[in-house]
């Protein structure tokens, strides 16, 4: 509990046994659940993550989006969070996001990792992809953004079901910021936060998934967002 409501927490994974051990342990106390979405991990991620009390939800098709979709209707908190499993995004600013949600009157804040606070905690290439995808978010939706790749996001949980993102792969990411953007009941806002080198190896392929979330930014341009159909 913190500032009178429950804080879920919830992280997909993919073979990600050290980091979600991790993370984890560094997540405040004022945390309710932690929400682990096994993603049809092959290591003890899901073994690991229930060891520590995680309440586990398994998703065997394969995707990020996929994940995110078993694994956010799933919290019983009122504001939920999302990280990555790997360690990157700061569990030690989970309260600071959360109150500056609450402050701000807004309804859904997404963690801006840049300017990076450690240059070194992301490679040049994903530097450029992450502009290159940030700048034609802006391009195309006429709003300004500063991260729209960001894997951390701290929102008010009942907002989720007017947001309906379809994505079952890493355009997810994009897509539930963007719909939070478009819909005209819900409050979006950035929130600048620290950024972290990974645990664990790496499973994206930058540039095939580069290409998609671009790809998804000019379909998602061209579909309609008809935001009453989420309304309560």
């Amino acid at each position: 509990m913190y500032r009178d409501n429950t804080v879920s927490v919830v992280i997909p994974c993919y073979n990600e046994e050290e980091g979600i051990a991790l993370v984890i342990r560094s997540l405040p106390p004022s945390v309710d659940e932690v929400v682990v979405v096994d993603n049809n991990s092959t290591d003890r991620t899901g073994e690991v993550a229930r060891g520590l009390g995680a309440r586990v939800v398994f998703e065997k098709r394969k995707g990020y989006g996929a994940a995110y979709k078993a694994g956010l209707p799933a919290v019983n908190g009122a504001i939920t969070v999302t990280m990555d499993g790997d360690g990157t995004y700061p569990a030690e600013q989970i309260e600071e996001c959360i109150d500056h949600l609450i402050e701000s009157g807004v309804d859904f804040v997404s963690a801006s990792r840049f300017p990076l606070s450690d240059p070194k905690a992301m490679n040049f290439s994903n530097k450029v992809g992450n502009t290159i995808l940030t700048w034609a978010t802006l391009i195309l939706f006429l709003r300004g953004i500063r991260d729209s790749q960001s894997g951390m996001w701290i929102y008010r949980s009942e907002v989720y079901r007017k947001l309906r993102p379809q994505s079952d792969g890493m355009p997810f990411s994009e897509e539930i910021k963007i719909n939070a953007i478009r819909h005209p009941d819900v409050r979006f806002d950035e929130y600048h936060v620290n950024y972290h080198p990974r645990v664990g190896e790496v499973k994206l392929d930058k540039w095939r998934d580069g290409l998609r979330n671009l790809l998804f930014l000019l379909k998602l341009r061209l579909t309609p967002f008809d935001g009453k159909a989420g309304r309560s």
